[in-house]
């Protein structure tokens, strides 16, 4: 079967004060994405009112949500699946991360077992991001079909430093500086890459295309690079057959993220 993979930080779901518009353009977005997997970050406000804006979302996009609570920061991760794949287990990891890790155990129509995560890193520096990391690592078992996606709030340890690095006001770049408080840190990705997950985007021949900033963002804290990834074990990563990071005049505005699509055949 094919499998399409969403993953988006959706900037505060969409939501600027009371004007949803970004969050209207982003549902007309997975609805033309139409995946089978969506990876959310960013989900503020979908635990209020009996989470209503979950629910909201489900019924929008046909999908079901299991959201990974973020108490300290607010900006909850989730995984949407849509029918006929069938959910076995989920956990939600707020203990060791600053937002939170949504993970969910489901199963494939042809009775396989899978893994998934939304993941969302912390944005406040890299050594906070090499403990959250170290959590992550050890998931990657070769021979499972596993992947963790999202923001990763890291330079990837295979591309260049970004040309605008040194264009950040400082209080800004010391979010991705490397420990001699000078270069862009690339250890957190270097890390993962090194316990055995697999960079699908790299692997695939886009490991340069940023998905930060977006257009519509310029004014933002990001130098210009990729911070959202889709990485998988060895026998996931051998069934990816496309990646793109979509970059149209609506996903311009919709987030300060560009959204990552990713096909397997399973």
């Amino acid at each position: 079967m094919s499998l399409k993979i969403l993953s988006y930080n959706t900037l505060y779901a969409g939501a600027d004060g009371g004007d949803r518009s970004r969050a209207a353009k982003q549902v007309e977005l997975i609805n033309d994405v139409h995946p089978d997997i969506f990876l959310m970050q960013e989900a503020k406000g979908f635990e209020e009112n009996g989470s209503s804006l979950l629910f909201k979302l489900e019924r929008d996009i046909g999908m079901r949500g299991f959201l990974a609570p973020a108490p300290h920061t607010g900006l909850h991760t989730i995984v949407f699946i849509r029918k006929p794949l069938r959910p076995r287990k989920f956990e939600a990891d707020n203990v060791h991360f600053h937002h939170a890790l949504a993970r969910l155990d489901l199963m494939l129509p042809s009775g396989a077992k899978m893994t998934v995560m939304s993941a969302h890193l912390c944005s406040k520096g890299a050594p906070v991001r090499r403990l959250e990391a170290a959590y992550i690592a050890p998931l990657a078992e070769p021979d499972k079909l596993a992947l963790v996606a999202g923001d990763f709030n890291s330079i990837s340890h295979f591309q260049r430093e970004p040309k605008d690095f040194a264009d950040l006001a400082p209080y800004r770049r010391t979010h991705y500086l490397a420990e001699d408080a000078k270069s862009a840190d690339g250890t957190v990705m270097a890390a993962l890459d090194a316990a055995g997950w697999i960079d699908v985007g790299q692997r695939l021949g886009q490991g340069e295309v940023a998905t930060v900033p977006a257009a519509g963002h310029k004014d933002s804290e990001f130098p210009t690079m990729r911070c959202d990834y889709v990485l998988a074990t060895r026998a996931l990563a051998a069934k990816a057959r496309s990646y793109d990071v979509i970059k149209t005049p609506l996903t311009d505005i919709a987030s300060d993220h560009y959204p990552v699509v990713v096909e397997f055949e399973i």
